[in-house]
């Protein structure tokens, strides 16, 4: 509900109020809250409730900073250990998001990223890198769905996404690490577009 905005940037709510918005109790919301602090999704206000954090695309760009070398770590890492199991698991979330963006479907295009994204950093096998990833993808899920409609770019994104995910399911290094390259450079240059438009426009 974050990602896809229905929680709008800069409102406030209590746990009482989410967990009523989502029809669950209050501990799970609770878990939830903590693990949405830590992806910079959520801001705790003491005594006051959470707030849904407003998208900065300022700190976007900061973040693919770190998010660029991570990736490269990460699909490097993954092409060379991934298991035969998740080899085939990565493909068949390769051909659904290219799918997805040739059709236009954002959410289940943002699905598949996730699921894709998931896979190769376990197959990367180093668990500080993943935790320290994670933030960076939601960010990221959240920044793209909001921006989208400027961009009208899910399917160059769809095949550079699939392209990624099938050589590191080849155990392509070299692969790996030029997909990845592209697909990073086209995030921050899209990223930079949309930093452009808002100092432009003043928003």
């Amino acid at each position: 509900m974050i990602v896809t905005l229905q929680l709008p940037p800069g409102s406030h709510w209590s746990e009482e109020g989410l967990a009523e918005e989502i029809g669950i109790g209050r501990t799970p919301v609770r878990e939830a809250v903590k693990r949405l602090q830590a992806d910079r999704l959520v801001t705790i206000l003491p005594r006051h409730g959470l707030m849904i954090t407003e998208i900065n695309v300022h700190e976007q760009l900061l973040a693919i900073e770190l998010r660029r070398e991570l990736e490269i770590f990460i699909s490097i890492r993954a092409a060379r250990r991934i298991l035969a199991s998740d080899r085939e698991r990565l493909l068949a979330a390769a051909d659904e998001i290219e799918a997805a963006g040739k059709h236009g479907n954002l959410e289940k295009y943002l699905r598949e990223v996730f699921k894709a994204n998931a896979l190769i950093a376990a197959a990367a096998g180093n668990p500080f890198a993943t935790r320290s990833i994670s933030p960076l993808h939601a960010m990221s899920r959240r920044f793209y769905y909001r921006y989208e409609s400027d961009l009208q770019n899910l399917g160059a994104m769809g095949v550079l996404h699939a392209a990624r995910a099938r050589a590191v399911s080849r155990h392509d290094e070299q692969g790996a690490l030029v997909a990845v390259t592209a697909l990073m450079e086209q995030i921050e240059n899209y990223t930079r577009q949309i930093f452009e438009i808002s100092v432009g426009s003043g928003r």
